[in-house]
């Protein structure tokens, strides 16, 4: 219901005062539909998420853009949005929080043509959206692994994501799908062979370096034993009884 005085909140000029909120370089249209606003700042050369949207942002479209990154509760606040638009972007990696305060009401999401070779294990753990991530130069990995595994109900987003690089050679161009290794494991074993490597290399080290002063002292012990026995005999002196017998 309408105070006086508060025209702001009354029909078309409520409208209006939310056009006003509008970023520069978007359009910000109401769908009676959806009973909220169409926010689309497609092609508008932003290189960062706008902010202060609209909180009553239904549908938000940055695609075509070169946002480079998604901080974290980049999209707070906005609890009726229920469909982004990030494609054909620069985005190269998610982090946890990317979408956090719209798990519960966004229904799609697309990633599709960006930069992405990464993503933090839990960036789609609680998202019920339908996710799109096609075209993207994916690093297949631990985490990616995880946050795979936290798509569940996204088996056709699961389905699209191709290896440009992986940790094993031989599954690179290949859908992260037909990864059948668990590459945490992978992981953790490569990091006990590097520790295990180490302490054998430390271990080797330690061993040459006792080798090395056990032979240095024999080494010293021969050389001074060699000079003691390079000095000149002492003549023997005669004994008082033999100087006696000579006399008499």
């Amino acid at each position: 219901m309408c105070v006086k005085d508060q025209w702001w909140c009354c029909g078309p000029r409520r409208d209006a005062a939310r056009s006003r909120m509008c970023p520069k370089g978007c359009s910000c249209l109401r769908d009676p539909h959806l009973h909220g606003l169409n926010v689309t700042c497609s092609q508008s050369r932003l290189k960062e998420i706008p902010p202060n949207l609209p909180v009553d942002t239904v549908l938000l479209r940055l695609d075509h853009n070169q946002i480079g990154a998604v901080p974290d509760q980049a999209f707070r606040g906005l609890r009726l949005l229920r469909e982004l638009n990030l494609s054909y972007n620069a985005v190269e990696t998610l982090g946890e929080g990317s979408f956090s305060g719209i798990e519960g009401t966004l229904q799609v999401l697309d990633l599709s043509h960006n930069r992405i070779t990464s993503v933090h294990r839990d960036a789609f753990a609680r998202l019920k959206a339908r996710i799109i991530v096609d075209d993207n130069p994916w690093h297949c990995d631990c985490a990616l692994q995880q946050a795979i595994g936290g798509m569940a109900h996204n088996h056709e987003a699961a389905a699209r994501v191709l290896c440009r690089s992986s940790e094993l050679l031989d599954q690179e161009g290949r859908p992260f799908l037909a990864v059948d290794t668990d590459l945490c494991n992978l992981a953790k074993r490569t990091t006990d062979y590097a520790m295990l490597v180490t302490m054998f290399g430390w271990f080797a080290m330690v061993i040459s370096y006792v080798v090395y002063y056990v032979r240095q002292n024999q080494e010293d012990a021969r050389r001074h034993l060699e000079y003691l026995k390079s000095l000149p005999s002492k003549p023997k002196k005669p004994d008082d009884a033999d100087d006696i017998s000579t006399v008499v």
